[in-house]
């Protein structure tokens, strides 16, 4: 099944929806319906959810846009119930551009919520904020303090907020990258078990919030110290070098021949000595079982799938298996296709390294 829908596409970037965000409209619907038993006031409420998600999405625009600046793509944008995600293809290097691709999310949200105060101002409509209410009051002016609540939540500083990328950045300007990280993690940890512990007094949100935090905060750290960890290691010391090819003649039999007599799930394909695409193990599953075993290998092949140079670093190929969702590219070197590497492959290697390290650091003690 497929969990989100695509919205469209503003500024080159798709802008999806998760079907998960069904669920928060239709509980913010049965609230409001609970609550007044009017269908203008059900209505009310969830155009302002939509309201709000408008935002979300002009919150992660502030990231994108940024991003592009300093070169980044980002891959699409998606709608959750508890938040927006922009995937970038990559994380700025320098603290600096990482600091501003952080903050412009929130500046949006700041600018928001002063147009909508300007707006307010100047038309006599403010109302003293003890007559809002979560589903009651002022529309424009809920509007405006659900975006100055955004601004103060994403600028918490622990990851995966704006504010533990903020704090990352700012540390990063004195200290290594991988340390940097490291005690952002641990302040965005400390974080998550404070609010844990007040969670536990009957705050339930405050419990996810933690959760969310520490999650955020774990993967955050792990994936600073697997870049840092592959860092300066070139491809052709990773890579698989005993893999199966396919002609793109071949049927679909020859390659599930292959796969059940080995662990290779994907395969490239070679034509006149020549790469020209890669079947992965999910094409071949499903086009086996729409069109059965006999259809050739070219109907199902990735064309011209993107090549790693043997002498290329390890990082580059994780970059380029994650842009171009091929989970397993070929690796030349001169040319001819010498390998190939996944990021299975990698991990294992540096699996074996630290396995390797380890046991030099026993033996010396």
């Amino acid at each position: 099944m497929k969990w989100q829908w695509k919205l469209g596409t503003f500024a080159g970037i798709d802008v999806y929806i998760h079907a998960t965000f069904l669920l928060l409209i239709g509980w913010v619907g049965y609230s409001h319906w609970l609550e007044h038993q009017n269908w203008m006031q059900v209505l009310n409420g969830v155009l302002f959810i939509l309201a709000l998600f408008a935002c979300v999405i002009l919150h992660e625009y502030g990231h994108a846009l940024t991003a592009r600046k300093y070169g980044i793509k980002t891959r699409d944008i998606t709608i959750y119930p508890i938040g927006g995600v922009a995937r970038l293809e990559r994380m700025p290097e320098k603290p600096i551009e990482e600091l501003w691709v952080a903050l412009m999310g929130p500046a949006v949200n700041v600018v928001i919520a002063a147009g909508l105060f300007a707006y307010l101002y100047l038309t006599s409509n403010l109302v003293p904020l003890n007559e809002l209410t979560v589903a009651s009051g002022s529309f424009l002016e809920r509007l405006m303090t659900v975006n100055i609540s955004l601004v103060l939540f994403n600028l918490i500083p622990a990851f995966p907020m704006d504010g533990g990328r903020v704090l990352r950045a700012l540390l990063a300007m004195r200290l290594d990258y991988v340390r940097a990280t490291q005690i952002a993690a641990t302040i965005g940890q400390g974080m998550a078990l404070l609010f844990g512990l007040i969670g536990l007094f009957g705050n339930a949100m405050l419990l996810f919030i933690a959760f969310f935090i520490w999650i955020g905060a774990s993967q955050e750290s792990s994936a600073t110290q697997m870049k840092n960890a592959i860092s300066g290691i070139p491809v052709g010391r990773a890579m698989l070098t005993d893999y199966k090819s396919l002609s793109p003649r071949d049927s679909l039999s020859r390659m599930a021949e292959l796969i059940l007599a080995g662990s290779q799930h994907d395969f490239p394909v070679i034509d006149n000595d020549r790469v020209v695409g890669v079947v992965t193990r999910d094409d071949f599953l499903a086009a086996l079982t729409r069109h059965g075993q006999n259809i050739a290998i070219s109907s199902v092949m990735r064309n011209d799938p993107p090549a790693v140079d043997s002498y290329e670093m390890v990082e580059n190929a994780l970059m380029r298996i994650q842009e171009s969702g091929v989970p397993a590219l070929p690796v030349t070197h001169a040319g001819q296709l010498v390998g190939i590497v996944t990021a299975e492959n990698i991990t294992e290697y540096l699996m074996i390294n630290s396995a390797l390290r380890a046991s030099r650091a026993v033996v010396s003690i």
